[in-house]
């Protein structure tokens, strides 16, 4: 079997000890978020390396990290910036990711990036997943689970990769991306949740 349901919250009920058990034998698991289909694992250094491999993806470039919440995040040795807090506060749980300075002898250097810089399923694990879109380079990301199993057969196949099928998702933009390792946030990419209700939202605190 290649999958599992994971729509329902009775189907992510049922689904959470399968899904943390691979998780916890270095698998690799495809899911959907409130944007895209997602390609992660722990944030485990041979684990990354795998999910890399996997997507054919750089090792210089880093992926996300997705945290039950600002606790976990601290105790990856992330710190966060006024600006961060604010932010966090305003718009997690949610498709908003945030750019920030630590994680030295917490996370893999492919994680943090040159600058150092699924709740449930998070929380069941205890610990932050990695996050890339669903697709091979140069592709859009899937918009369901049978473009993965045809974009990534092999691993499905070999039990590598277990999908979680959240069904088609609908056209929606990726989460926004804000650097807050400086004093001043950035904007580096604006997606789900605009540059404008960021402003509605934190003021001085936004980009």
């Amino acid at each position: 079997m290649s999958g599992v349901p994971f729509r329902t919250d009775e189907e992510v009920t049922a689904a959470l000890p399968r899904v943390v058990a691979h998780l916890r034998e270095g698998g690799l698991i495809a899911y959907p978020t409130e944007t895209v289909y997602g390609l992660g694992s722990r944030a485990r250094a041979p684990e990354v390396q795998a999910l890399a491999r996997l997507k054919g993806r750089r090792l210089d470039k880093p992926f996300l990290l997705l945290v039950a919440d600002r606790d976990m995040a601290e105790a990856q040795g992330l710190g966060f910036s006024e600006s961060a807090t604010a932010l966090a506060r305003a718009f997690w749980p949610g498709p908003l990711t945030l750019v920030l300075s630590g994680g030295s002898g917490h996370l893999p250097d492919t994680l943090r990036g040159p600058e150092g810089g699924i709740a449930r399923l998070v929380r069941a694990l205890g610990e932050p997943l990695t996050s890339t879109s669903a697709n091979l380079p140069g592709s859009p990301p899937a918009p369901g689970a049978e473009a993965i199993r045809r974009d990534f057969a092999p691993a499905v196949e070999a039990g590598t990769l277990l999908i979680l099928d959240g069904g088609v998702l609908g056209n929606s933009p990726p989460s926004t991306v804000v650097d807050c390792t400086q004093s001043s946030p950035r904007l580096v990419r604006e997606g789900a949740v605009t540059l404008a209700e960021l402003r509605r939202a934190v003021g001085r605190m936004a980009p």
